[in-house]
């Protein structure tokens, strides 16, 4: 994650959803990536992240302060369900859920990021 992302101020998202994901992303199955002692059985095909499948919820990947300053440590490892999930669209404005999120949490909405200047 770059330092202009916002989610590194953040991380609600990480303590709000189940990420639950398909069993075979974990890295105890062939090709997949996702640290297998950082997930739990769900059912015969899907684990979650330790820490979203009870209240209250916090990945145990998270680390930092909520709101301050966050990191995902298995950032380059970590499941479909969360790089899925987008902070902005593809055409720049912000996913209406992390604002929502946000917003429970006292922080300001995200902005549509300003355009790149032309050379």
């Amino acid at each position: 994650m770059s330092a202009v992302n916002p989610c590194l101020a953040c991380g609600i998202c990480c303590t709000r959803f189940r990420v639950s994901f398909y069993w075979a992303e974990a890295d105890d199955a062939p090709g997949g990536c996702v640290p297998a002692a950082m997930t739990e059985k769900l059912n015969h095909f899907m684990r979650c992240m330790r820490g979203t499948n009870s209240l209250p919820r916090r990945c145990i990947a998270l680390e930092g302060e909520i709101g301050a300053a966050v990191a995902c440590t298995i950032y380059e490892n970590r499941p479909n369900a969360c790089r899925d999930f987008p902070v902005f669209f593809a055409d720049g404005t912000p996913n209406p859920r992390c604002n929502e999120l946000r917003a429970e949490f006292g922080l300001p909405p995200l902005e549509r990021p300003p355009l790149p200047e032309a050379a």
